[in-house]
């Protein structure tokens, strides 16, 4: 029957696991390791651990698997295995399925910390080859007899491209090549992944899954094949495992995910739409406009534009700091997908370890300023970014 839930529904109920005590809410089992009846059942839960048995929480842990259980149900995976942060998905995602002289291609538009650990690999013989991902003809163009892996963030951190899932995982799969996607813009409410084609799809959970800017964590979203292999054998072995305080949090989060991230995207959309044209932006990027190069393809592969803003302020670095310390409800931090709204200056943040060069081929101008909209109501937040616009012209 719960497959036939929608999706609210499974936010609320998927996955559960009641104690003896037959609690309401999801039970925090706070414990590292599990008592075993005999010696011999210990022996046997080390050969093959049933799915409610549990070894040590390194491994897994009753609150964490309902978390687990949860987000692949949302996401329409097998399994999902929850990390210690977003980041920590990332590595493991892709670590456990490469060697030395394996191919990777990615999309150069990502996360600074998402082209860190691909360096990583190419310091321990993995080939990477980075391309504009929203060129498909690049994807087939830069294919090799020894690609195992594409990679890209389906909406691009901080530019909003958009990359076309279902033309990359065709390419990917006629290679026999796997698809590995970075689905954090999108949220899982707006996901499409799975039916799109991806093999892997990483969320950090720190945004909008648990949406009140409260814990880190990350799930790595598959088949169990994988989840339960490669993945839980690299996660559990070097330590990357969630905390079950943070998958309890992630719970509580889940309840009212698909509310926050449709109210989000509304007032994304609202802002974008009211900020367009004005005169001290050059430029207002997001999916949910005409404007946007990838309107159509984000129309079609999440419904939604989402519920980040890119705003390109017209006197660089000089009219993003005046239109940011202008802000009054919008607070500056690097983090996304809050209930709160969060606007981030990504040149001297985030991307800050990029090189000038760098940042400009994926397009982070020092007037770039990301906007992660929140709930707060949607008229206040364009009075806040219209005061902050007119700062930035003073």
């Amino acid at each position: 029957m719960a497959d036939e839930w929608n999706t609210r529904t499974k936010l609320v109920h998927e996955g559960i696991r009641r104690s003896q005590y037959g609690e309401m809410a999801e039970a925090l089992f706070l414990t590292q390791g599990f008592v075993y009846p005999s010696a011999e059942t210990a022996e046997q839960r080390f050969v093959q651990s049933g799915p409610d048995e549990f070894i040590y929480a390194r491994y897994g842990n009753p609150t964490t698997r309902m978390f687990e259980d949860r987000i692949a149900a949302i996401e329409g995976t097998q399994d999902a295995f929850a990390c210690a942060s977003g980041m920590a998905a990332i590595n493991a995602a892709l670590s456990c399925q490469l060697k030395a002289g394996d191919h990777v291609i990615a999309a150069r538009q990502m996360f600074g910390s998402c082209l860190y650990v691909l360096q990583i690999l190419q310091g321990f013989g993995v080939e990477v080859t980075l391309i504009d991902g929203t060129i498909l003809d690049e994807w087939q163009g830069a294919l090799q007899p020894n690609t195992k892996l594409c990679f890209f963030e389906s909406v691009s951190n901080p530019g909003l491209e958009v990359i076309d899932v279902k033309g990359v995982a065709d390419i990917a799969h006629a290679a026999g090549a796997k698809l590995v996607v970075d689905n954090v813009f999108a949220s899982p409410i707006f996901s499409k992944a799975v039916e799109l084609g991806a093999d892997i799809i990483v969320y950090s959970t720190t945004k909008h899954i648990d949406g009140g800017g409260r814990a880190l964590g990350g799930v790595v979203c598959g088949d169990r094949d994988f989840i339960r292999g490669p993945l839980e054998s690299y996660v559990k072995h070097t330590g990357g495992a969630m905390s079950p305080y943070h998958a309890w949090i992630m719970l509580s989060g889940m309840q009212t995910l698909d509310l926050r991230v449709r109210a989000q995207a509304e007032n994304a959309a609202k802002v974008a739409r009211a900020v367009e044209g004005h005169p001290a932006l050059s430029r207002t990027t997001y999916p949910g406009l005409p404007s946007h190069p990838q309107h159509d393809l984000a129309m079609a592969q999440m419904g939604s534009g989402g519920t980040m803003v890119a705003l390109e302020l017209q006197g660089g670095k000089d009219s993003a700091f005046k239109f940011l310390n202008a802000l009054e409800i919008i607070k500056i931090s690097n983090n996304l997908g809050d209930a709160k709204s969060i606007a981030t200056h990504p040149a001297t943040t985030t991307h800050k370890s990029l090189t000038e060069d760098e940042r400009a081929l994926i397009k982070i101008t020092p007037g770039m300023v990301r906007v992660s909209m929140g709930i707060e109501d949607g008229d206040d937040l364009v009075a806040d970014i219209m005061r902050g616009l007119d700062a930035a012209r003073g």
